[in-house]
């Protein structure tokens, strides 16, 4: 099993949307989450059911996935976030654009719409409380194992099938290699900006709060890869 942890999957997507256009993202997503979950089921995915990106169906139910990008730049935005990215240097902003495109900076999400509502992805990129952070998501989903509210809780429950999957919190972020996202014990998630029950800033509201946002990100980013690596490796 072979993966680069440095590889920039806007190389080979022909100038759209990684996401959905990056065969290397797509096979390494399908390598790094086919494996057992913390019941000691397999969760194999497959890549040839039509029309999915990626797919499993076994005694444990069908269940639809795509990728997304977990730490967004928020360069297109306009109005003060507007104002803030005029005064970074591009450079700063393709560094956390590259990186942020490296398998350590993307997800997998339930990509099935129910009931015709948002998926997951959608919610989280439209939500103005969680603006498409991860760190933000992450906390919402660590309310939803504990029962607790939080932006994204209908959301969440509306895919409860697949988060019965990993049986409490701690096994989602071991099953997803998100331990430098969350404390040591795994209790309490790590946050990129100032958090006080989303009642924050969701984005940064300063040139210097984005810096630090962006450092925080990356160092997150090349932590994660680090431990994909260490996973690689003791897999095979």
């Amino acid at each position: 099993m072979e993966l680069d942890t440095s590889f920039d999957f806007r190389s080979d997507s022909r100038g759209r949307d990684p996401d959905g256009h990056s065969p290397t993202l797509r096979r390494y997503h399908q390598v790094l989450w086919s494996k057992s979950l913390p019941g000691g089921a397999r969760f194999d995915l497959d890549t040839v059911t039509p029309g999915e990106y990626l797919h499993h169906r076994s005694d444990l139910g069908e269940f639809f996935l795509s990728s997304d990008a977990v730490i967004p730049t928020w360069d297109r935005w306009g109005g003060a976030m507007g104002a803030i990215i005029e005064q970074l240097t591009k450079a700063e902003i393709e560094s956390l654009t590259a990186i942020s495109y490296t398998i350590g900076g993307l997800v997998v999400f339930p990509s099935n719409r129910i009931e015709g509502k948002l998926t997951i992805n959608g919610a989280r990129g439209l939500l103005r409380k969680i603006a498409d952070r991860m760190d933000l998501t992450l906390e919402c989903i660590r309310r939803y194992y504990r029962n607790e509210d939080s932006p994204l809780g209908a959301t969440l429950a509306r895919y409860s099938d697949f988060f019965a999957l990993f049986e409490d919190f701690r096994g989602y972020v071991d099953f997803f290699l998100l331990q430098d996202l969350v404390d040591d014990d795994g209790s309490a998630v790590r946050f990129f900006l100032p958090f006080d029950d989303f009642m924050t800033p969701s984005v940064p509201t300063s040139v210097d709060a984005y810096r630090d946002y962006a450092a925080r990100s990356v160092e997150f980013i090349q932590a994660r890869n680090r431990r994909i690596d260490r996973w690689v490796l003791s897999a095979g």
